[in-house]
């Protein structure tokens, strides 16, 4: 029975690592026609006095023939471009950790995806007039380096002016007032989600944070174009560690399903409309001194309402330490010491039923044939010597969420991006020379063998110890950062383990001198 159960353990928790590898989409999601149309019928969602049938009417984004650069706007360590439709065409980081070997910086948005701040109008010959005539704008360059800074842009229409008014913020955020001459029904897009870091780990589409502070997440694949939301705080769309938003304001939102089923988010404006925005790297320390709300935007999947206090506490070990690799080994030290008496209650356990394998090959020799019997006595004999079947298991499964909660952490934060730790140069992507995972494969090896194991059913035995090379194989392609907290919490169960057998020796060779 307890082989069994330490066998279902060890496969629920690579049912957890093997669940977040391959859930999420499998590759980059390029943006594909429907993302390119140029026409500009169905101009914006429909408003919510039409049928639910055709709430949330597909539609075609509109990209401009003119991708002229009206104005640049330059922050510390990143510059936008606002093209003639008054829409952001651009972000590009410039940050050291994002250039790359030709000292180019990093851009956020494929080119052919809806743009930040595309407004477009329900009714179909304003938006046709709208994608034809450029906006004007009061500077051509904006410097945000220093102070705040301020840009207006003014498209003029037949029949309708419409003014954009922004105050840049040297930390990345922005205001936005939207003024129109007169009431003309539009819809205000955050635009299609960062298109740079989209792989099988991570998650990627939509966030929306409710009224009641609830949030919801619309995956790409998973939009139906049938999602509305009223009174919504933030409508956020996100890669992995970028993200585009709107908060500041109580917003009424359509999502659009384009490409394969991914979600485009609209919201619904007003003649003079206001509200805040942001777009780049998903700083949380960043996020949370804009406001602290936005700290919601940075997601980390079901364990988040873990995982989000397990950063905060990664992020203060790290403004004393002021190296990311070394603030994850503290992190991982001070887990495993709050763990310490769950899991040296379970090792004990292990231990007892290590003892107790002879006896109970010999019951189930001798009842072979009676399971009843067999079931009986082998819980009297449990019972005579104090052992718990389940207690060499169950510490170790409520350590689970904990272990996925800080896995989740580490694959999601964006601050071990460009972090170095001894060889490694960033601990955000992958061991390029393997050394951290086989290492972790090696102490993996070792903490079996010095592990009490019980096992009656040979082919488990020879499972469980392939299991470093299983935990090897797919912690190869994993971030670095990851690696190392796996292989420095298997250091520190090796020497609990080791501690815990030795202790166990002493007090049975104490027993038999009392004997």
């Amino acid at each position: 029975m307890q082989a069994r159960v330490v066998l279902a353990t060890v496969i629920s928790f690579l049912f957890f690592i093997i669940f977040d590898f391959f859930y999420t989409p499998k590759a980059v999601i390029q943006p594909t026609a429907q993302t390119t149309e140029t026409s500009v019928s169905n101009p914006a969602p429909a408003t919510a006095q039409t049928s639910s049938a055709t709430q949330n009417k597909n539609i075609a984004p509109v990209v401009s023939s003119d991708k002229a650069v009206l104005a640049t706007v330059k922050f510390h360590h990143t510059v936008w471009n606002i093209d003639s439709l008054g829409r952001v065409a651009q972000v590009t980081l410039k940050e050291a950790q994002f250039l790359d070997g030709e000292h180019e910086g990093l851009k956020l948005f494929d080119e052919t995806s809806t743009k930040p701040l595309e407004i477009r109008f329900s009714d179909a010959d304003v938006n046709t007039q709208a994608f034809k005539a450029a906006y004007t704008a009061d500077h051509s360059e904006v410097d945000v380096t220093e102070a705040p800074k301020t840009l207006t842009l003014t498209q003029k229409l037949p029949e309708l002016t419409v003014s954009k008014s922004f105050t840049f913020y040297p930390d990345g955020h922005y205001d936005l007032k939207i003024d129109l001459s007169k009431p003309v029904e539009y819809f205000i897009t955050q635009g299609f989600r960062p298109a740079v870091e989209v792989d099988m780990r991570s998650v990627h589409g939509m966030l929306i944070k409710q009224f009641d502070d609830t949030i919801e997440i619309i995956e790409d694949g998973d939009a139906t174009g049938f999602e509305s939301y009223r009174d919504a705080k933030i409508i956020s769309s996100f890669d992995r560690y970028y993200a585009t938003f709107f908060y500041n304001n109580s917003f009424d939102i359509w999502v659009n399903k384009v490409a394969d089923d991914e979600p485009l988010g609209f919201v619904k404006g007003k003649q003079s409309f206001a509200f805040s925005g942001y777009i780049g790297p998903k700083y949380v320390t960043l996020l949370k001194g804009i406001d602290p709300a936005l700290g919601d935007v940075v997601e980390y999947g079901i364990f988040t309402f873990m995982a989000a206090p397990l950063f905060t506490f990664l992020s203060f070990i790290h403004s004393y330490i002021g190296n990311w690799g070394w603030a994850i080994v503290i992190l991982t030290i001070i887990v495993r010491l709050i763990l310490f008496p769950l899991s040296a209650k379970g090792m004990v356990s292990m231990h007892k039923l290590k003892e107790l394998a002879p006896k109970i090959k010999e019951l189930q020799r001798k009842y072979k044939g009676d399971p009843q019997k067999l079931q009986s006595h082998m819980m009297d004999l449990y019972k005579k010597h104090g052992a718990n079947p389940l207690g060499g298991c169950l510490p170790f499964l409520l350590q689970i969420p904990v272990f996925f909660a800080i896995y989740r952490v580490l694959v999601n934060a964006i601050e071990l991006k460009g972090a170095e730790w001894f060889y490694i140069t960033d601990l955000s992507i992958m061991d390029p020379y393997y050394v951290m995972p086989v290492l972790m494969g090696i102490s993996m090896y070792f903490q079996q063998k010095i592990t009490p194991s019980n096992f009656t059913d040979p082919m488990q035995e020879k499972i469980f110890k392939f299991l470093p090379l299983i935990f090897t194989f797919f912690f190869l392609t994993f971030p670095a950062g990851l690696v190392l907290y796996w292989f420095v919490n298997n250091l520190l169960s090796i020497l609990q383990q080791f501690i815990i057998n030795k202790r166990l020796e002493v007090g049975k060779v104490e027993s038999h001198e009392k004997d």
